[in-house]
């Protein structure tokens, strides 16, 4: 191996320059994964031959080796790349014109024979044998690794995690990866553990999947906990071993309070302990804000409403005076509705109010998105609620119960997307003395993450809920207001209404190829020809679900070949599956603290270069940030996004399909949040059945959570 153009630590992706054993015609440029490389390596490449547009003939390996070197000339390259402490260019030549081709030999088992070498003393020698001991190891390791069929970036990982005990870790317990590593679930153990000659029914193996089974129903269905008999039966059904050795493990976990068992209304549940600390917490915490009243300095409300009306010029209806009201008498306050309820005209009364008498107001919400409409909407700064609980790349937080937050009033936007968690930590972090106000639509989406926490509350009955219902004159006009209220209480929109001079309106396809034809026309054609809008900045496609022809992978290809075709002069990079181009919409998978870039935010790629390897992508407020091939796995195309990835944020104009390719997520809520998204236009393409089950459809929102009972409890 000639040379290493590129090379990425955390995931092996590799570029470099080879001369191919036979032949004379120079260099070629090789393409893979591998966990680290060193120029002068022989390396064994198995994949096929690619025209590149751009860099043309390249070799794309899907499996790499690298071997020690044999030719004195790859020897010293090797030797002098910096690989091995204390060797430079000089003395690689040096030694490799002593030793030969031995020259690993005499460092293996005779290293004081480099002390022959001019220049290298004892000191020298002993930092050349160490260095070379150490690097021999992690080789070692990675081998191993990749023999039972790891990837290089997870073998990274594995080998940062745990040094040179990796191996032995992995052959005690291999689940211990999908514990401690991010990125390694139980399935990817599992495999591995099944290659080391695991036995299906070994205590380790359904241990970690029982714990599996309520991860993965926390994190895809929302729930905190599950019945006893349904975490036996799933188990099961993932496990493949029978229920009484299913049920004695999950026994014999509850009796070490690795998990928790608890009874709520009269249910069986079984608990990971963090979501059962988090309910008895944030119910703790709740019950002693809601005991206690404010005090706020003293404010005449009925003056204090007038005052705020001559400031803003706006006359507040009768709902909005009793929100306003209960909020400035209120420690802790829950206001919630629907569109075209004025939810952000009480909250920027309230807080003009008080910051009139000097209380200090903490504005946040849970999505970056969501904080920068906050902040518009009011005038006030906002920030993420990660980032104001100092949220820490390693999973902790800076402020809480040792370190509480600085203010009086901490208001929560879209709290309907908190989960028990985040939720935990933020009351946590609330001074003694502070206040809470939650604003949200309870009839939204819940939390992607674990628990129904804005429902609970004030399903509990415990805090002062202000529900808004009365819509106003001028959100009245609106068709996406009134048919959203219609769809929230379970009535059918208005089909044959309206038009495309309307802000909402359905277009009828039943076939799903026919639907997905007209929705890229829609997108790609009809629209911008009608509004003079950007299908790529304007539009936003929301689909209730990632797979299937209507689901967001499919959709986007579409969008994407329709919007962003492929061109000789674009440059273009195809990671995990997806080929990304300079012009494509992406959004950001997951937070970022260190580019500060969050989950849900969107942006468009505005470059790719090649030399160093880099994609700039510029999110909304003209924020650039850059990333490596590498770090891509942080990005999806986002010409269409799920609704649940869609909370939080407005977009211009929405387009839905509804189809029955997407049964299993017909749900009254989904659509209605999705509809709640557009800000001057929903289009809605679809046929008629699948939206009556819709929006027929509230049984499937149920989540196995406990915080309304212990709410309750005395």
């Amino acid at each position: 191996m000639e040379s290493v153009v590129f090379h990425n630590e955390e995931n092996g992706y590799t570029v470099m320059r080879m001369r191919v054993a036979g032949r004379d015609d120079g260099p070629v440029t090789v393409v893979g994964n591998l966990p680290a490389i060193t120029a002068g390596e022989r390396v064994r490449a198995k994949g096929v031959w690619i025209d590149d547009r751009q860099y043309g003939q390249q070799f794309r390996a899907e499996k790499l080796e690298a071997e020690a070197p044999v030719s004195l000339k790859g020897i010293e390259r090797f030797l002098g790349s910096g690989l091995i402490e204390g060797i430079g260019k000089e003395y690689a030549h040096r030694i490799v014109e002593k030793f030969g081709a031995g020259v690993f030999d005499v460092i293996d088992q005779a290293s004081q024979r480099l002390e022959e070498i001019d220049g290298i003393g004892p000191k020298r020698r002993r930092q050349i044998k160490e260095s070379w001991k150490r690097q021999r190891a992690v080789r070692g390791i990675m081998v191993f690794l990749h023999s039972q069929g790891i990837s290089a970036a997870r073998a990274l990982r594995i080998y940062k995690t745990y040094g040179e005990e990796a191996v032995d870790v992995l052959r005690s317990n291999p689940y211990r990866l999908a514990e401690e590593i991010p990125g390694i679930g139980f399935k990817t153990a599992d495999e591995i553990a099944s290659r080391m000659g695991q036995a299906p029914d070994a205590p380790a193996r359904l241990e970690a999947g029982v714990g599996y089974v309520l991860k993965q129903a926390a994190g895809s269905a929302g729930h905190c906990a599950l019945p006893w008999d349904e975490l036996s039966r799933q188990a099961t059904e993932i496990l493949g071993v029978d229920a009484p050795q299913i049920e004695r493990v999950m026994a014999r976990l509850v009796a070490a309070e690795v998990l928790i068992e608890d009874a709520i209304a009269g249910e069986k549940l079984v608990y990971l302990p963090e979501y059962h600390a988090a309910e008895h917490h944030i119910a703790e915490r709740v019950r002693n804000l809601v005991s206690r009243p404010a005090d706020f300095p003293p404010i005449d409300a009925t003056r204090a409403i007038e005052w705020s009306e001559r400031e803003s010029k706006l006359q507040l209806g009768a709902e909005q005076r009793r929100a306003v009201m209960a909020a400035l008498g209120s420690r802790f306050l829950i206001i919630t509705g629907g569109p075209g309820v004025g939810k952000t005209t009480i909250l920027r009364t309230v807080l003009a109010i008080l910051e009139r008498k000097g209380v200090a107001p903490v504005l946040c919400a849970p999505t970056g998105r969501a904080a920068r409409r906050l902040a518009e909407s009011t005038g006030m700064e906002a920030g993420t609620i990660h980032r104001l609980l100092e949220y820490q790349s390693d999973g902790r937080f800076g402020r809480g119960r040792a370190k509480p937050l600085d203010g009086d009033l901490f208001v929560v936007d879209e709290a309907s997307m908190i989960d028990v968690v985040l939720m935990r930590q933020f009351l946590d972090a609330v001074p003694d003395a502070g206040h809470v106000l939650l604003v949200g639509d309870v009839d939204q989406l819940p939390s992607v993450g674990p628990g129904r926490v804005l429902g609970d509350l004030i399903d509990s009955g415990v805090v002062p809920t202000m529900r808004l219902t009365e819509i106003f004159r001028q959100a009245a006009a609106s068709r996406i207001v009134t048919e959203a209220h219609r769809i929230n209480q379970g009535q059918m929109p208005d089909l044959a209404a309206g038009g495309a001079d309307t802000d909402f309106f359905f277009i009828e396809r039943t076939d799903p190829e026919a639907l997905a034809a007209t929705l890229v026309e829609v997108v790609a054609r009809r629209l911008p020809a009608r509004y003079g809008c950007d299908p790529t900045r304007d539009i936003q496609v929301l689909s209730p679900m990632n797979r299937h022809s209507l689901g967001t992978r499919q959709l986007n290809a579409r969008l994407q070949a329709a919007l962003n075709p492929a061109e000789g002069w674009k440059f273009e990079v195809e990671r995990f599956g997806v080929v990304f181009r300079a012009g494509d919409k992406v959004i950001q998978m997951r937070n970022n603290y260190e580019k500060d870039v969050f989950n849900g935010d969107i942006g468009i790629i505005r470059e790719i270069t090649t030399d160093p390897a880099r994609i700039e992508v510029v999110f909304d407020g003209d924020r650039t940030v850059d990333y490596e091939p590498g770090e891509l796995d942080e990005l999806q195309l986002a010409y269409a996004i799920t609704i649940h990835k869609s909370q939080g944020s407005e977009f211009p104009i929405v387009v839905i399909p509804v189809s029955t390719q997407h049964y299993v997520m017909l749900q009254r809520n989904l659509l209605y949040t999705g509809i709640t998204r557009g800000k001057r236009r929903v289009v809605l393409i679809g046929d008629p059945k699948a939206l009556a089950i819709a929006v027929g459809n509230r049984e499937s929102m149920k989540r196995w959570t406990g915080l309304r009972e212990r709410l309750v409890a005395r």
